[in-house]
């Protein structure tokens, strides 16, 4: 009989978007029970949010760090057996790595951290505890992008050459921190948010989309950030050049100022024969172009002719939509599968601690690039040695 695995949360109360996404993914597949959490670092907002989710108030704790304390105290069968970690960006490895060395596993939103040498110093924790730690890059859930990479290893478009993604979104093309808009302030703020603004926020997403479908590592940028807004300490607007292993190149925007547009997340990638293209606001459907054919539009489903990668991350028939909760959703239950089958530092098919590091280091080398007047500035792509790439 497969028993519940027994998340606690940190962040994500009244308020907060993310949390509740987060909570939504987890209990999708009835694998997941949410039986403890300290939600915000007002109590009382952690009680309100604690009784919507039915936590029994014993289980709902006035800080993390009481948390964590506390949950070990209990018996094995009771006490929490992972984390999800929805706190802003400072909070994601101070928890981590407290959670970690008392060897509990960890499910962290993106970015994994303020800096690569932050985020490195998890590495000799986890492989000290055994804890399993997973970043939520949440479009690698989609089984489309999954199929993408299929049909890239198996060379339906040829030898890669060139990529494309774009990230626009419009909620920040009013400033909105002014007014005091929690989500906007706090993402304004060096010392909560990290190094960079929309490029940390929802430039991570696409670099972590083109490095998986590639199945290729970034290795320098040249970059150029602004924000538009004289009181924004941060960037909320980018474009950046890119290269690759083995001489691919490509193009990489986010920006948070584009007026009227949703989570318009979109990537193609060209090589020598032909063309792949997959879109956030469709996110059933892949484009498949070859030189002198047809375009050819693969559809999610489980009825559809799709690589095992995918079809494992799809639930229903084709004609019935899935979408991003869903793809979220996949993170949680293959996490939840690797918590239950005990095993360590990663799981399968969800993204790691190479991932969280490969994104710290985009972000430190665009930074750097930016600062240096757009010059090409080399990637870290260090890693250590006993944690892999997602692969499928």
């Amino acid at each position: 009989m497969y028993s519940k695995v027994r998340m606690g949360m940190i962040g994500g109360g009244q308020g907060a978007f993310i949390g509740a996404v987060h909570r939504m993914a987890g209990a999708l597949d009835g694998r997941i029970e949410l039986v403890c959490a300290s939600f915000s670092q007002n109590y009382e907002n952690t009680k309100i949010t604690g009784a919507c989710e039915s936590i029994s108030e014993k289980r709902l704790y006035v800080s993390w760090q009481e948390m964590l304390d506390r949950e070990l105290d209990l018996p094995e069968y009771e006490r929490m057996e992972f984390i999800s970690i929805v706190t802003p960006n400072h909070l994601h490895m101070p928890i981590a790595k407290a959670a970690a060395e008392k060897g509990f596993h960890i499910i962290c939103d993106k970015p994994a951290g303020m800096s690569y040498d932050e985020v490195a110093g998890l590495a000799p924790i986890l492989t000290s505890s055994g804890s399993i730690f997973a970043l939520t890059h949440t479009y690698l859930g989609y089984p489309m992008v999954w199929q993408a990479r299929h049909l890239l290893e198996k060379g339906t478009i040829g030898k890669l050459k060139k990529i494309y993604v774009e990230y626009p979104q419009g909620w920040l093309a009013q400033e909105l921190e002014a007014s005091g808009n929690k989500q906007a302030g706090w993402r304004n703020d060096p010392a909560k948010a990290g190094l960079a603004g929309a490029m940390g926020d929802i430039g991570t997403h696409a670099h972590s989309l083109v490095e998986f479908i590639s199945a290729q590592s970034m290795i320098r940028v040249s970059a150029h950030l602004r924000s538009h807004f004289k009181s924004r300490q941060l960037d909320d607007d980018g474009v950046i050049l890119f290269e690759m292993d083995d001489e691919v190149t490509g193009v990489l925007t986010a920006s948070q100022i584009c007026a009227g547009e949703e989570n318009s997340l979109k990537i193609r990638l060209y090589g020598s024969k032909g063309g792949l293209e997959w879109s956030q606001m469709e996110p059933n459907s892949l484009k498949v172009r070859q030189s002198g054919q047809p375009m050819q539009i693969f559809r999610a489903g489980l009825d559809q002719s799709l690589c095992t990668a995918a079809l494992e991350r799809t639930r229903l028939p084709s004609g019935h939509p899935e979408g991003y909760l869903e793809a979220f959703a996949n993170l949680y239950r293959q996490f939840a599968a690797a918590v239950r089958n005990n095993e360590s530092l990663q799981a399968r098919g969800v993204p790691g601690l190479v991932e969280a590091l490969s994104g710290m280091a985009f972000l430190e080398a665009v930074v750097a690039s930016n600062a240096q007047n757009n010059m090409w500035v080399e990637i870290n792509n260090n890693v250590p040695a006993q944690f892999q790439r997602l692969a499928s």
